[in-house]
């Protein structure tokens, strides 16, 4: 929001429990005020993978969580991300204990691209958990592939 973007007042309607575990949330996290913390919500929202356009350029991670252990599955991890190259900027391997692994790409490219190879994570035999979370939407960036 620039400074100059003028604030607009609306009002939200919610049970009075959903309220009053909401505020106990947003002070946890620090919040002084609703609004501000409606706001996050709301940029969060916009950040959604599943809300933008296939051919946005973004910036994000895949979280991964797998089992060494599962025949080939590190080697196939391995050669689909060789497959993503240009799509990933880093990766981080983490041993949570002797059968689990977590990992972290960072990611940027197209959210289709992005998309895919989450996917394509997802489904691998051993593979528990993997998530995209895009955190930047670059409208200034031009593919140079």
């Amino acid at each position: 929001m620039s400074d100059k973007e003028a604030l607009v007042r609306f009002g939200i309607s919610m049970p009075q429990s959903l309220l009053d575990q909401y505020d106990r949330l947003i002070a946890l996290q620090g919040y002084d005020n609703r609004s501000e913390a409606i706001r996050d919500l709301a940029r969060k929202a916009l950040l959604a993978s599943s809300a933008m356009q296939p051919d946005e350029t973004v910036a994000g991670t895949i979280v991964m969580v797998y089992d060494h252990h599962v025949s080939d599955l590190p080697i196939t991890l391995m050669e689909l991300q060789h497959d993503y190259h240009h799509e990933i900027i880093s990766t981080m391997h983490i041993h949570l204990n002797h059968q689990q692994c977590l990992e972290i790409l960072v990611v940027r490219g197209k959210v289709h691209q992005l998309r895919e190879l989450q996917q394509r994570i997802q489904v691998l035999k051993g593979v528990g958990y993997a998530e995209l979370s895009v955190t930047h939407v670059d409208e200034h960036h031009h593919e140079q592939h």
